[in-house]
């Protein structure tokens, strides 16, 4: 199984750091899966965590090892090309201070950038990496 990247597909945040990973990511070896599909549902049970766990972070499956919080992070970040690849160097700030400041955000994120249904969008040329998550409809202009 590729990495797989599981993510709240109702957060704006979120669906904003996945437009920014695929935007700056180096390998494409990404896999991209929604939270609350029975797919993302299936593999976080498979590993341990219930649709409760899955409210306070994303969870980052790889190399047969589930991730989740700051490590789930750091471990995105090695995906992208430099600079960004470089935040990595966050590594060494000590793992529960850097899941503290995760958990503000995860809990506060709804609050700060807001909540709509399936805002994470698919594009078209990538489907392939996306599970549970709907595509992109292209939507006429009505004005």
């Amino acid at each position: 199984m590729p990495p797989t990247l599981v993510f709240d597909t109702d957060c704006v945040l979120c669906a904003g750091m996945l437009r920014f990973v695929l935007a700056h990511e180096r390998d494409h070896s990404l896999h991209f899966m929604g939270a609350w599909s029975r797919e993302g549902l299936d593999l976080a049970a498979r590993h341990g965590f219930t649709e409760a766990d899955l409210n306070g972070t994303f969870l980052l499956v790889q190399g047969g090892r589930a991730l989740t919080r700051s490590d789930a992070a750091l471990a995105v970040v090695r995906h992208l090309r430099a600079p960004w690849r470089w935040c990595g160097v966050f590594a060494i700030v000590p793992k529960p201070m850097r899941d503290r400041l995760y958990s503000l955000v995860a809990r506060t994120r709804y609050r700060v950038f807001g909540r709509r249904e399936d805002c994470a969008r698919v594009p078209p040329d990538q489907q392939h990496r996306f599970h549970g998550v709907r595509p992109t409809r292209r939507l006429g202009r009505t004005n």
